[in-house]
């Protein structure tokens, strides 16, 4: 069988920096990892390829995933952020109608193909940026119809573009208008018709669940915690972002592949997570969007050894983000991570939060063939760079994905 040999390249299997091979070859066979190492050691068997890359000494790791997206939405909310430039909480915006609620109104105005239109252009600026999987959530339908076309718009995207995508459905992410004041009846519509539906048409991947005070509280979230669990689907939480309610030690308590923003997150929330192995999922430009304050517990989460993934958050209301390497630079700077937390919070860390055993964040013999080679001297460049592009090539599957070396000449 035909195999490729990539060769001339500086291999970080695991994206981490303690962890290189200077001179390596990877040959790839059938989309997936046949051999990695030293040059030198090439096995004879390998030293025959049907195609041969040289990559002339560049940086090679695995392909970023971004684990925690909200890709899929109409419209933006630029005018809320004028408003809370001026003053306005972002709270006391979801009050009057706006936030979530207003995305909302802007997605259901949208047919499919023009949903599509939007979303493919974020999505594009991240795949220029080495993203090979990326998880996106639904949420801005809040009604059967709508959540079942955000989801169908986020499985065409993995069709027409070379990304592995993981849908997560979060229909209780806000009250739709037509509930207001009613939560509890807009969950029986959530468990009992919407989350089972788009789960029998296949559409889900995960379910999420907003767990706070202007999302839904405890016993609600549990609710859907419950469905989830019922039909065989993983779970994650929006958790601890605003207070602390308690969530993460909820979600833990169904197995959570994740829970997400944790800046009220406290020790017996960080002892839960560890011993349920759940991820914590940071979103940094979510952090600095809305200039909060308090950062998640970071010295907590090493002390108890909890993996940490980072994420865009990528939204139009509190993360109107495309770019994963600038939420590596945040990431360190705000809430000081080091370069290699940063890097294994977009590649192994962030496989974790996916929960697709066929999505590791390494390279190793057998598993799938994604990675991006860099123009950088050092990965801590990428890191380090604000807005200077150093992503040369993407491959996905074994195949060249993205091409951006006739840029850098």
């Amino acid at each position: 069988m035909s195999y490729t040999l990539w060769t001339r390249l500086r291999l970080a299997p695991d994206a981490d920096p303690a962890n290189t091979i200077d001179d390596a070859c990877l040959v790839e066979q059938d989309g997936r990892i046949a051999w990695l190492g030293p040059r030198a050691q090439l096995p004879e068997r390998w030293s025959r390829p049907a195609q041969t890359h040289e990559l002339d000494g560049r940086w090679v790791t695995p392909g970023l995933i971004d684990c925690h997206t909200h890709l899929v939405y109409g419209g933006d909310r630029a005018h809320e952020f004028a408003q809370r430039l001026a003053g306005v909480s972002y709270e006391d915006i979801a009050r009057q109608g706006g936030g979530i609620v207003s995305s909302v109104k802007a997605t259901r105005a949208l047919d499919d193909d023009a949903l599509l239109a939007q979303s493919l252009r974020r999505l594009d600026a991240l795949l220029d940026e080495g993203v090979t999987a990326i998880e996106i959530k639904s949420g801005y339908g809040l009604d059967t119809d709508s959540e079942r076309k955000m989801l169908r718009v986020a499985r065409r995207l993995g069709e027409l573009r070379p990304v592995t995508v993981r849908t997560t459905f979060l229909g209780a992410h806000a009250l739709p208008p037509e509930y207001a004041g009613r939560p509890d009846h807009y969950l029986d519509r959530v468990c009992q018709d919407m989350m089972p539906a788009l789960a029998q048409e296949g559409l889900i991947d995960a379910v999420d669940v907003f767990c706070e005070r202007i999302g839904f509280d405890l016993g609600q979230s549990e609710r859907v915690l419950q469905t989830a669990q019922a039909l065989g689907l993983p779970v994650k939480m929006h958790a601890e972002q605003l207070s602390n309610l308690g969530g993460s030690i909820l979600a833990t308590r169904y197995h959570a592949l994740s829970t997400d923003h944790l800046e009220f997150l406290d020790e017996s929330g960080v002892r839960a997570m560890k011993q349920a192995g759940t991820v914590a999922v940071l979103l940094p430009g979510a952090f600095y969007f809305l200039r909060e304050q308090q950062r998640p517990p970071i010295a907590l989460l090493r002390r108890y050894g909890v993996p940490m993934a980072l994420s865009t958050d990528s939204n139009p209301g509190t993360s109107p983000c495309t770019s994963l390497l600038l939420m590596l630079n945040m990431a360190c700077t705000l809430f000081r991570l080091t370069v290699p937390e940063a890097l294994a919070g977009v590649t192994r860390h962030a496989a974790l939060a996916l929960g697709d055993p066929d999505i590791t964040g390494t390279l190793t013999p057998g598993a799938r063939a994604d990675f991006v080679a860099w123009d950088v001297q050092s990965l801590a460049e990428l890191v380090y760079w604000l807005g200077l592009p150093r992503c040369a090539l993407v491959v996905q599957h074994g195949r060249i994905s993205r091409d951006l070396r006739k840029h850098r000449s």
